[in-house]
């Protein structure tokens, strides 16, 4: 089995997700695309995500109802969320652990690929 570590971008904006594909793949990881959330729920990508990069304001789930669905189904995978909104960041259930980190669009990929490096040990 390879050690790669597959990341799942969910994103509606496909610009987004194709950015954060190439950035991804150039750094060594194996990576999964998602519009939506509820697509990511229903698919296979579930048992191999080592972490997900989401935005929060999508169609249908948000990211954050995706990270609680998550949870409620007992699936803890580290999650990154990325938003074009600016301010704070939404509540989340404070039963839930915290997300990893929020960043706001435009981040600097440096940042980011700081932050999956430190989750990922890659």
């Amino acid at each position: 089995m390879s050690d790669t570590k597959t990341v799942a971008i969910v994103d509606d904006d496909e610009a987004v997700r194709m950015a954060l594909d190439g950035l991804l793949r150039a750094n060594g990881y194996s990576v999964r695309l998602y519009a939506n959330a509820d697509t990511f729920l229903r698919s296979d990508g579930l048992l191999t995500t080592a972490c997900l990069i989401s935005d929060i304001q999508m169609p249908g789930l948000t990211g954050i109802q995706l990270y609680e669905t998550l949870h409620a189904r007992g699936i803890a995978v580290p999650v990154i969320f990325i938003t074009g909104y600016p301010g704070p960041p939404p509540a989340i259930d404070p039963a839930l652990p915290a997300p990893i980190a929020f960043f706001p669009k435009p981040f600097s990929c440096a940042q980011l690929m700081a932050c999956l490096s430190d989750v990922l040990g890659h």
